[in-house]
Parts: structure tokens; C-alpha cells; sequence
């Protein structure tokens, strides 16, 4: 995960302060939920190239009565999983959805200075991250594996030893690379290959993207396996290696040094997302989206 890689993009970053608590206009709500009712639309972040999860929509048109900033994305110009799932939070505050995308290793640094309410883009909870971000309770999980060009003739994790193998920046699967602390939420069945060496890009499908392109300096990368697959479909020439390496759990995540309190806003996700593992839509936008139901593989 995840940097821009379009101008449209580029633009929302570069632009973001005047997106934060209404576009620029002096909020005077109390919390955080208070403001995004009366600015009438919720500023989520998340990514533009990580699909299946959240990619742009080459073929969305911005509608021209949205109330989202100009220099943030609209629900029609977005698309994905996590993508439905901020819809979804959206639709149950009664306003409407509008996505910024920053770099992950910004979200997950915290300190967000008001420029977004929430991330929505497939975050997994650790203790480095709770320092300075609350979670909601997990909407899915995922398996992470390896995936290696299809014609290189690796056979196992074992052949990607003392290889340099890629990974999004600040993401979990450079920690499990560079042999860091996930917690207690992370199942781990492997370790990284003896004497491997992460070489980190903005995002996972950057990664994907370069070894498809021909880029020799990198084995491998390690992702979600819906990333993987993803691929895949895609037409990319790459193989899952081997079994998944660890489980993560994913959850939302809201900034703890905001300027307006978060408790009520956390409040309505956990209660939303609690709602839609019980009847089934979280299920059915999984299955939509990865063809199989990952939102059991949670804590």
C-alpha cells in the first residue's frame, strides 16, 4: 500500500488541508461525528492502487452535485472492497462518502492534522500503529503469501533465501520481512527466507507492477493473497509460493491526535460493522470482491 499514481491523485494529496473538517470552513461541532453531519460527507482515506480492495474507476464521472471536495474522490470514481465498506459507513451516517489518498506510510504514522476522518483501506492492527491510531472491531482479515514470477523457478520459500524481495513501505509484510514485531493479532506460519533483504516501494501493487514490468532487482513481493490473485486474473506473469506466511486482521483506524474527539464516530463503525457480519453484508461485498468470504478470518 500505497501511494498515488495518477495526476487526479496527485492533486488530492498536494490539496488535502482544505479537505480537512469541511473543506476549509470553521466546523462548530463538537466531536468529530458532529462535523462530518454538518458538513454533510465523511473524508476517508484509503488506496488508489490496491485492487481488489480500492482502485480509481477509469470510467467513473464525477457527479456535479457531489458535496465532496474538489480536490477529493467520489464514490463514483472509486471502486473496491474497502471502497464499498466506506460507502457503507457513509450511507449509515446519512452523508456522503468522499476519499482522500495519501501515502500509507502517513496514515499509519498518525497525526493526521485533520486532513481525512478515517482510513478505510485494509489497515492491520499492531502495537506500533495503536500508539497513535484507535481501531474499530476488524470488517475482514487476510493471508498474506509470496508471489514470485511465474517463469523464475522457485519452488519454495527456502529458493528466496539470501533474495532481496519487495513489499508496500511501512506494511506489515516489510515487518515480517525484516523480522519486526506484528502482535498478538497476527497468526504467523513462516518466516522470512534466511538472509532475505525487503525492498520496499510506495505501494504492494507497485511491487506486482515492477516485476510484471521486468524490474530484476527484486525476487519476489509479499502481499494480500486478493492481491496476489488479483494479479493474476490481471494477466500478470506471476505464482502464489508456497502456503500463506502469516493472518492479519483489518480493521478501521482513526487518528488519536485529532482535534475533534473520535469516540462517537468509532462508536457508529463498530456498531455498523457489527451489524453487517451479522446479516451478511460484509460477507456478500467479500465474496463480490474476492470470490470467497474472508470476513470470518478476524478476532
Amino acid at each position: 500500500m500505497k501511494k498515488l499514481l495518477t495526476l487526479a491523485s496527485l492533486l488530492v494529496t498536494a490539496s488535502l488541508v482544505l479537505a480537512a473538517c469541511g473543506g476549509g470552513g470553521a466546523s462548530t461541532a463538537s466531536d468529530l461525528l458532529g462535523a462530518i453531519n454538518e458538513r454533510g460527507y465523511i473524508l476517508v482515506s484509503t488506496d488508489p492502487n490496491y485492487a481488489p480492495q480500492s482502485f480509481l474507476n477509469t470510467e467513473g464521472k464525477r457527479p456535479a452535485d457531489t458535496k465532496c471536495p474538489t480536490d477529493a474522490l467520489t464514490t463514483a470514481e472509486m471502486q473496491g472492497f474497502d471502497v464499498d465498506v466506506a460507502k457503507a459507513i457513509g450511507d449509515a451516517l446519512k452523508v456522503e462518502t468522499c476519499f482522500a489518498t495519501p501515502d500509507w506510510d502517513t496514515i499509519t504514522a498518525g497525526a493526521w492534522a485533520d486532513k481525512w476522518d478515517v482510513s478505510v483501506g485494509s489497515m492491520t492492527i499492531t502495537p506500533e500503529r495503536q500508539q497513535v491510531l484507535d481501531f474499530s472491531v476488524p470488517y475482514y482479515g487476510t493471508p498474506a503469501v509470496v508471489a514470485v514470477n511465474k517463469d523464475a523457478g522457485f519452488a519454495s520459500l527456502d529458493d528466496l533465501a539470501g533474495k532481496a524481495i519487495c513489499a508496500g513501505a511501512s506494511t506489515t509484510y516489510e515487518t515480517w520481512l525484516t523480522g519486526g514485531d506484528l502482535g498478538p493479532s497476527i497468526e504467523i506460519f513462516a518466516t522470512a527466507p534466511a538472509g532475505a533483504t525487503a525492498v520496499p516501494l510506495p505501494t504492494d501493487q507497485e511491487c506486482a507492477q515492477s516485476l510484471a514490468a521486468g524490474r530484476e532487482d527484486f525476487a519476489g513481493y509479499v502481499t494480500a493473497i486478493t492481491v496476489v490473485n488479483e494479479n493474476i486474473a490481471a494477466g500478470l506473469p506471476v505464482v502464489q509460493l508456497g502456503d500463506p506466511v502469516f493472518t492479519e486482521i483489518l480493521a478501521a483506524a482513526f487518528d488519536r491526535s485529532s482535534s475533534l474527539d473520535t469516540t462517537s464516530l468509532r462508536a457508529e463503525v463498530d456498531k455498523l460493522f457489527t451489524a453487517m457480519h451479522s446479516d451478511g453484508r460484509l460477507s456478500a461485498l467479500s465474496d463480490q470482491w474476492f470470490s470467497l468470504d474472508l470476513t470470518q478470518v478476524t478476532k
